[in-house]
């Protein structure tokens, strides 16, 4: 009796815990938190300040001894301590705090894909610690090709693409399994580094993260546009020291991220390569699936569909389609229980 008084009010959760980004999605309730990865800390004190959206708005506006850190790093935990600090603000910010005898959350957490048995126990452990009673992990990929339903489960092959923020993950997908894994750690951070680069070689101008992703979302491509467009790149001369305004084309951030965006249309066509001939056949006829914000990266789908001889598809919202795909795994563990990690266990539900 008291089991089913648990189930009635549980609020079940799934996580993307990405590098740049942190969704959350409750059971019966959707996406309800959607926030930046980042913490702001005090060092004098060790004290927390600020988790997600707060903390992202002191990036590169704090005093010396207030940092504002990402605990995770290239798609897995850098900062046990921190990452444990803020699953618990999240999961505690979705909790039913109405009732005393709401029970602690299940939790499944979307997870790069070829992370070691270390870093995936890092994972739990911080999910447990911030006060789940069940942790379960699912691959990014997966529950992005879930998120866009796709029949993971059938036996025909289906090649994700899900560029994040710390890592691109290109994998192939049959009979609810990850067939060809590959990884690179080369994704929107990166890129977002590429151009601070670019300024500083070409420019001699200091700009900051927040001003390079601001262009790369702006004006940022890979193949040339109908039209040219412009924005004002700000930052400090490196030789004067004094503020200076610059105005850059998509042409110049085209050439700040060919490097990087060859790197990951090259892994694509490396799995392609590598992928079993029956499955291809099916790649081929159904598609590449890109995922993931760096996914809408202006051309990326026509480039990687010219070099592959292969169609490819942006899914629909691709940013939160991890995090969809892991709710519905959370809608359905009895149903797509073989899609988790095959290290989990899993339970069946209370």
């Amino acid at each position: 009796m008291l089991g089913k008084f648990f189930s009635l009010f549980s609020q079940d959760i799934a996580i993307d815990l990405g590098t740049a980004t942190t969704l959350v999605y409750v059971r019966g309730r959707g996406i309800v938190i959607f926030e930046p990865s980042v913490v702001a800390i005090n060092q004098k004190t060790g004290q927390i300040l600020a988790i997600g959206s707060e903390a992202k708005k002191m990036v590169g506006r704090t005093p010396a001894h207030i940092v504002a850190t990402r605990p995770l790093v290239k798609g897995v935990i850098s900062d046990f301590e921190v990452t444990e600090q803020m699953l618990k603000y999240f999961i505690e910010k979705v909790q039913n705090r109405k009732l005393l005898l709401t029970p602690r959350p299940r939790v499944i957490i979307g997870v790069p894909c070829n992370v070691t048995e270390v870093e995936k126990k890092s994972v739990r452990d911080a999910a447990l610690s911030a006060g789940s009673r069940e942790v379960y992990l699912i691959e990014q990929p997966m529950a992005a090709a879930i998120g866009a339903r796709l029949p993971v489960q059938d036996a025909g092959g289906n090649l994700i693409v899900d560029i994040g923020g710390g890592t691109a993950q290109v994998v192939v997908i049959s009979l609810g399994g990850i067939v060809l894994a590959k990884s690179l750690r080369i994704a929107g951070d990166k890129l977002n580094e590429d151009i601070v680069n670019f300024a500083q070689e070409e420019y001699k101008l200091l700009i900051g993260e927040r001003t390079a992703e601001e262009i790369k979302i702006g004006i940022g491509s890979v193949i040339p546009m109908k039209e040219r467009k412009y924005l004002p790149m700000r930052g400090r001369n490196l030789i004067t020291g004094l503020p200076e305004e610059i105005l850059v084309s998509d042409e110049d951030i085209r050439r700040a991220l060919e490097k990087s965006v060859r790197q990951i249309v090259n892994t694509i066509k490396s799995a392609v390569e590598e992928t079993p001939p029956e499955l291809l056949s099916d790649i081929m006829r159904n598609g590449i699936f890109l995922t993931g914000g760096g996914s809408l990266l202006s051309g990326l789908d026509v480039l990687i569909a010219k070099e592959t001889k292969i169609p490819t598809h942006i899914i629909e919202d691709p940013v939160t389609a991890v995090a969809r795909g892991a709710g519905l795994v959370l809608e359905n563990l009895d149903g797509l229980s073989d899609v988790l990690s095959q290290t989990d266990e899993l339970e069946p539900p209370k």
